[in-house]
């Protein structure tokens, strides 16, 4: 059955109710959501079990595989993380700022919901509990596209989610389930009750949800991300960072995909990573310098633009970190990039002037991620520039509003000069909040 006005409506009117929920009411519906998952797990693991078996008579590719598997390790994995964000405070009512515009008119700057937020997703059902349950924290309505080859698990655990939520006073509709791409597409008709689209896909998918539809889109386009290996690096330093950078969990948008490194360090570099590669094994890729020091197949134009997703990784190498740096401002997505060196002036140039949401030094791209930013999990990690940038928390999926408290007052005592502004900086939070 196709997604309808009615249920668009219904996620709207929920999201008013949504957010005005106290903080406290948001934490009892989420323990609940993590009680529930915990004594559902039987029922969540058959149905990921199922879906597995299709996928895999259907060919599904071995990355996909992987991220699809959603067993008692990950979901207890996934309800640890919902116990993390109880413990984080609610973003909904936070004096952002505050003026005395006049004695007696004081204006703050508070932040609130956005409202009604679709989230389409890949083939991770845990991405589906940390969605729902982010919003649900910060006073969304959220409707949800998962990839079809999770149909089963993400039906089971949707309605998990709901029914708990439910128990505690949350308001019907707040999360819905979609399941095809008819649904998609009458989802970005509804700009009447949706307020905001996170497509976490393809740079062509991206762009296809932002030309067919007039809702916001904060874009989660794909992960081309790099490590660069400075001349002034320290060697083992560098190794580690790499090596975790590529193979810690290739199947996801924070692995590194392209490797740039000084000319003056390749020499001694390239063939201990090699040596250390072998063992995983991940296939390497080269451009011509790369290849007279190291056994790689050859690089092309198209594995700088690449999100492999998988154990394979392009070398290039530069002369420059300024160089590394327009490589990376050319073929990058603007997610995550890393350089690993000893001279802070250079990674201060490095991470000034890559033209990305995450810039790291020393560490490796896996860090790029909203559980480790310690942001209670995260919808997607943006490209953009406007609104939210990096993974998107729960501070990213608050706006604000302007509150203006006065006692009579009116504009037309201001415009003929019988009273004037003060526009005096207040340090206090607005007076209305629970």
């Amino acid at each position: 059955m196709a997604f309808t006005t009615e249920q668009a409506k219904q996620a709207k009117e929920a999201s008013v109710k949504l957010s005005a929920l106290s903080t406290e009411t948001k934490n009892k519906a989420l323990q609940e959501i993590a009680k529930a998952l915990l004594d559902n797990l039987n029922a969540i693991v058959d149905a990921n079990n199922k879906d597995i078996e299709i996928s895999k008579a259907n060919n599904l590719s071995a990355p996909l595989l992987k991220r699809l598997v959603f067993d008692e390790n990950k979901i207890k994995s996934t309800v640890e993380g919902i116990e993390s964000l109880i413990r984080l405070p609610d973003p909904v009512g936070e004096t952002l700022a505050s003026t005395e515009l006049d004695e007696g008119l004081e204006l703050y700057k508070v932040t609130c919901p956005i409202g009604v937020i679709g989230v389409i997703f890949e083939s991770r059902p845990d991405a589906l509990v940390q969605i729902s349950t982010l919003c649900l924290k910060s006073g969304n309505a959220v409707l949800l596209k998962g990839g079809s080859e999770a149909m089963h698990t993400n039906r089971v655990v949707a309605e998990i989610i709901a029914n708990a939520s439910h128990k505690v006073g949350i308001p019907e509709g707040w999360i819905q389930l979609l399941e095809s791409r008819t649904d998609v597409n009458e989802m970005l008709k509804m700009d009447k009750f949706i307020d905001l689209i996170i497509p976490r896909g393809s740079n062509e998918f991206v762009r296809y949800i932002m030309e067919n539809s007039n809702i916001p889109v904060l874009g989660h386009a794909d992960g081309i991300c790099h490590v660069y290996i400075d001349a002034e690096a320290d060697i083992e330093l560098a190794l580690k960072v790499a090596v975790d950078s590529k193979t810690q969990y290739v199947a996801v948008c924070n692995a590194a995909e392209t490797l740039l490194v000084h000319k003056d360090i390749a020499r001694k570099f390239l063939p201990l990573l090699k040596e250390k590669l072998d063992q995983f094994p991940v296939e390497l890729r080269g451009c011509e310098r790369t290849r007279a020091i190291i056994s790689v197949g050859p690089a092309t134009e198209e594995d700088w633009k690449t999100e492999y997703l998988d154990y394979i990784w392009s070398i290039r190498i530069v002369d420059s970190v300024f160089e590394a740096i327009d490589h990376i401002n050319q073929y990058g997505s603007g997610h995550t990039e890393s350089i690993v060196t000893t001279n802070a002036h250079t990674a201060k140039v490095f991470m000034d002037l890559c033209d990305s949401g995450n810039v790291f030094w020393n560490a490796s791209t896996r860090f790029s991620d909203g559980y480790r930013y310690g942001l209670g999990a995260e919808v997607g990690i943006s490209t953009n520039k406007i609104h939210a940038r990096g993974p998107v928390g729960l501070e990213g999926l608050v706006i604000y509003k302007w509150k203006l408290i006065g006692n009579g007052h009116t504009v037309a005592e201001y415009s003929s000069g019988k009273r004037k502004f003060t526009h005096r900086k207040l340090s206090k939070k607005f007076p209305l909040h629970d």
